[in-house]
């Protein structure tokens, strides 16, 4: 099984971006899946049916989401079941965090998850994933952890070693260098980066991300402009095993504004 999963989306400059090269990099990498953090895909972030419907149109099968997953209150966008948000929030919240796609001769569970170091006091993320791992029925899993904390993944990715397919980190908007396999199984990278514009400040406008820093004043933080940079990484696994035996991030850097 080969798939490819996008770092999050940033904006309309981002969704532009992922909708040029996602499909000439499914061609490329043969990918079964694309799987995509969409949680800032909208306008200002968030995530809105236009925005979900830009990346289903780029080809993504699968959305995850993150703790801005409920910003814009479209809670009826989460019936779909390929739209996914963190599954440790509290039961009774819309929509759903693990979805299993049936591909025919295989099957792969995509789970989302968020960290709870510097973020919101959800419940237990490790606690969480026993629960869903039990009842599964696939050995193909993937988890994209949506945490602040490096040291939080990390511990993820060596609880989940030899359970899951993949640990692929989001949130943090810059891709890591640590890629590897945990205990020859489970592809792991600390945070798969972003799709969005590169003269900016993890997406934001430069400005008024400098202003927030230095002054610790209120700002209202806006898209940055100009060309994108793409980060994505490529995973290769045994659909019998679920045994991640190829990880590889990848790096696109623009020259082209598509919005």
């Amino acid at each position: 099984m080969k798939l490819l999963f996008f770092g999050d989306v940033v904006g309309e400059s981002g969704t532009s971006c992922f909708r040029h090269h996602a499909p000439m990099l499914r061609r490329q990498y043969g990918a079964d899946l694309m799987i995509v953090n969409g949680e800032n895909s909208a306008k200002g972030n968030g995530i809105t049916p236009q925005s979900a419907n830009a990346l289903f149109a780029g080809g993504a099968d699968v959305i995850t989401t993150g703790n801005h997953c409920f910003r814009r209150r479209c809670d009826a966008l989460f019936d779909d079941p390929r739209i996914l948000r963190p599954a440790n929030y509290p039961e009774g919240a819309p929509g759903t965090g693990c979805t299993v796609l049936d591909c025919g001769a295989f099957s792969l569970a995509v789970i989302n998850l968020l960290g709870t170091a510097f973020l919101e006091p959800l419940d237990n993320p490790f606690s969480a994933a026993d629960r869903l791992l039990a009842d599964l029925g696939t050995p193909n899993i993937l988890l994209d952890f949506h945490a602040e904390a490096t040291s939080e993944k990390r511990a993820m990715g060596w609880y989940l070693a030899g359970k899951v397919s993949a640990v692929i980190g989001t949130h943090t908007h810059v891709q890591t260098a640590d890629a590897e396999i945990l205990d020859g199984h489970t592809g792991y990278l600390t945070d798969a980066g972003m799709v969005g514009p590169s003269r900016s400040v993890l997406g934001v406008s430069i400005d008024a991300a400098v202003e927030k820093q230095r002054f610790h004043r209120p700002v209202t933080f806006t898209e940055a402009a100009g060309p994108c940079i793409l980060n994505a990484v490529f995973l290769e696994t045994d659909s019998k095993t679920g045994k991640c035996t190829k990880i590889e991030p990848l790096f696109i850097r623009d020259s082209t504004n598509y919005t």
